[in-house]
């Protein structure tokens, strides 16, 4: 359990450096504002399918303001707290059966599930730190050991 809380601390820590680059930016990039509010709605709609809720009404890509992107980054952070304060080991285990964005059943781990909402936001911030670099913005340094320090 320690190094799935650990990871989204780690999340959470890498969504508000990612904020605040953005936040300071001097004018908006569409691409990456849309990128980072995926990292978002993503982890919303996974953390409903762990709860057990329909995700179907739930967009996965849209476009989403800087300022609704900090609100939904927070919301997000304080229900993944909410829910892993609430898991065990053995809950890891757990089956959770859920319907994709195309209606198509599958089962998984909460585990894998918890694994893959973090290594999903750590792909896609990958791709916003390389947008940056060619928008000539310095990236954010969002390695795990960084964090860790």
């Amino acid at each position: 359990m320690k190094t799935i809380r650990n990871m989204f601390e780690h999340l959470h820590w890498s969504n508000q450096r990612i904020l605040e680059t953005l936040q300071n930016m001097k004018g908006e990039n569409e691409q990456i504002n849309r990128l980072f509010a995926h990292i978002l709605l993503a982890e919303q709609v996974w953390l409903t399918r762990l709860t057990g809720s329909d995700s179907s009404n739930l967009p996965i890509w849209a476009d989403v303001s800087i300022e609704s992107c900090v609100e939904l980054a927070n919301r997000n952070n304080q229900n993944f707290k909410e829910f892993l304060s609430g898991l065990t080991d053995s809950g890891l285990e757990q089956i959770v059966s859920y319907r994709n964005s195309k209606g198509i059943e599958f089962k998984n781990s909460v585990r894998d599930i918890l694994t893959h909402v973090a290594l999903h936001g750590q792909y896609h911030r990958g791709q916003i730190n390389q947008l940056l670099r060619a928008n000539d913005t310095e990236p954010v340094i969002l390695d795990y050991i960084v964090f860790r320090r």
